[in-house]
């Protein structure tokens, strides 16, 4: 009922019985993709979308990880209109599901900014926009950047908290500027409580960014509804679809828990 401990006092890991499961279902639809025409043919489909799925993953999280740290760096900034803007920022968008959040960025707020930019363009003389200009993949990429830097500056700002503030003022006693301070003393220590969370957020954003398929991006989701209902084969597309996230996700999260493990081992 109870795990056993290591000699050195830390609870000593379970065999991982469920990475076995995993493993076997994987060979099993991995072996039907190679033997069985129609899960190739999924297969040849739906790897298509790979590419922009993790094309935008990484540029939404790449985004919303610096905007989210100027996020951070507002709410515990000196200035209580910065704070509150930021505050006002995060709660609002935490509180709204992604879903929704990229149905209004694409349908409403895109529009909304395009008619205000043209407002501007239209007395110069200029060439107006449309907005067909703007494509559905960045409306969701400015969505999923929006989303999730609420969550990651959440993440920035408890890390930049759990510094030592004796440390703190340990280097504005050296004459460090805030910039320095920032940079060589609070950041680097700060980055080892934030890259376990700010990990999991990226995982998180894999399997979120499937939601794009509903401004008909391209993604492995799309090509997947796609094939489906063209085939109705929905049983062998979305086994594959579901292996794609899954060998996705998985890995990743793997590799977050070794890296954590290492990490807890080199602190000792």
């Amino acid at each position: 009922m109870f795990r056993t401990k290591t000699p050195s006092g830390a609870p000593k890991e379970d065999f991982p019985y469920w990475l076995l499961v995993a493993v076997g279902i994987a060979v099993f639809l991995l072996f039907q993709i190679a033997t069985n025409d129609i899960y190739s043919q999924v297969m040849a489909t739906v790897s298509r979308g790979i590419g922009l799925t993790v094309f935008v993953t990484l540029v939404a999280f790449f985004c919303a990880s610096l905007l989210g740290l100027l996020l951070a760096l507002a709410s515990l900034s000196g200035s209580i209109v910065l704070r509150q803007t930021a505050r006002f920022y995060v709660e609002i968008v935490r509180g709204m599901p992604i879903i929704v959040l990229l149905l209004y960025i694409a349908f409403v707020a895109t529009p909304l900014f395009i008619a205000a930019f043209n407002a501007v363009l239209e007395p110069l003389g200029l060439d107006l926009l449309r907005t067909r200009d703007f494509p559905l993949l960045w409306r969701a990429v400015l969505a999923l950047t929006i989303g999730y830097s609420a969550f990651i500056a959440e993440v920035f700002r408890a890390g930049i908290q759990a510094v030592d503030k004796g440390q703190i003022e340990a280097a504005e006693a050296l004459g460090m500027n805030g910039w320095l301070r920032f940079r060589l003393i609070i950041f680097p220590q700060a980055l080892k409580t934030i890259l376990p969370p700010l990990g999991n957020d990226f995982v998180a954003l894999i399997k979120d960014s499937s939601l794009v398929s509903v401004l008909g991006v391209a993604d492995i989701t799309q090509l997947g509804k796609v094939y489906a209902a063209g085939s109705f084969r929905y049983f062998e597309t979305y086994n594959v679809v579901a292996l794609i996230y899954l060998m996705m996700t998985i890995t990743l999260s793997l590799a977050l828990r070794k890296f954590e493990r290492t990490k807890q081992i080199q602190e000792r």
